[in-house]
């Protein structure tokens, strides 16, 4: 029997709703096939949290950890962090100087996919349709007018190295900038300003299963906020998300084969879920999530369900991939 790591928890805003996705994780991961174990990664402290909430820390030697006495060495890492360390590299180029295999793209694609600016610049060179931006990094003096002259409003202020909407402001006007830099940059040393684009929001998964790309159904999402913030992403009620999206054939084509073209491009692993906006003239590139939601209520189990897959299939198919 397989014994596996689940690590969960990181360094970001994220930390709760990765430790929630790692206990959703393991309770459908089959118990005759795979040994679970949930392993939190927090800056001061690594270590196994048993289901009674005991907690006993983690040998960083060898990523191990002694119960009753028996030390444990993981076969393989089913990654559920949300954000850093687990989603921008860096707890991965771990794993790979220990041989240890785990579930998500590696720490190379990790790295540059985390960086908006440097994902974004990358699907532009593949060919997809970005939404042009200004970068400002941590004690930069700055032109506001001349920002807004190039991009309008209203705008997006976000850091560049951030998940689930963290930091993340909808700017309506001049009044509004500073005080969204300020909030982007408690999240970040690097912020953008993204121009904004008014269409209808999708997200397309794709995952690689034995070598095979599979491409899961498109989910629109129709947030009750003004945008798909951290709110809306978590609250229940907050955003409708309608799987399959309503979408013409040509629309839902270029969806699915541009999300298979750029999941190839970032030679992504596991799970990888692309979001866009699709107006009349075009689709946008937005980003991509190589750690997506895997609760019941996230939108790839939700996607995977439309396709008869259950979380029990999907997270054993994850793992079937790294063995």
């Amino acid at each position: 029997m397989k014994k596996i790591a689940i690590v969960c928890g990181g360094y970001s805003g994220e930390y709760e709703i990765s430790v929630k996705s790692a206990k959703v994780v393991k309770a459908h991961l089959n118990p005759e096939e795979y040994d679970s174990y949930i392993v939190v990664i927090q800056k001061d402290s690594w270590y196994h949290l048993s289901d009674d909430g005991v907690r006993t820390n983690i040998d960083k030697n060898d990523f191990s950890v002694t119960l009753n006495g028996r030390k444990i060495l993981f076969d393989g890492i089913f990654n559920a962090i949300h954000g850093v360390p687990g989603e921008d590299g860096q707890l991965l180029g771990y794993f790979e100087m220990l041989g240890l295999p785990y579930t998500s793209s590696n720490f190379t694609t990790s790295a540059l996919t985390f960086h908006k600016e440097f994902c974004k610049t990358i699907a532009a060179a593949a060919g997809a349709n970005i939404s042009p931006s200004v970068i400002i990094n941590k004690g930069e003096r700055y032109d506001k007018a001349k920002i807004i002259k190039a991009l309008d409003l209203p705008l997006f202020i976000k850091p560049t190295r951030n998940g689930s909407s963290v930091g993340v402001t909808k700017v309506h006007n001049e009044e509004e900038f500073d005080i969204a830099v300020e909030k982007a940059f408690s999240a970040g040393d690097q912020i953008m300003c993204e121009k904004f684009v008014k269409g209808r929001e999708l997200a397309c998964t794709v995952m690689s299963v034995k070598g095979k790309t599979m491409v899961l159904p498109v989910t629109e999402v129709v947030p009750k906020n003004e945008f798909f913030d951290y709110e809306a992403k978590y609250t229940d009620g907050k955003s409708d998300e309608i799987c399959p999206a309503d979408l013409d054939e040509v629309s839902e084509i270029e969806v699915k084969a541009t999300s298979a073209m750029l999941y190839d491009k970032f030679e992504c692993k596991g799970f990888a879920r692309f979001d866009y906006i699709l107006t009349p003239k075009q689709l946008t590139f937005i980003e991509v999530n190589i750690v997506p939601g895997m609760s019941e209520a996230s939108i790839m189990p939700k996607q995977a369900a439309v396709m008869g897959i259950s979380l029990d299939k999907l997270f054993g198919m994850a793992l079937e991939n790294i063995f």
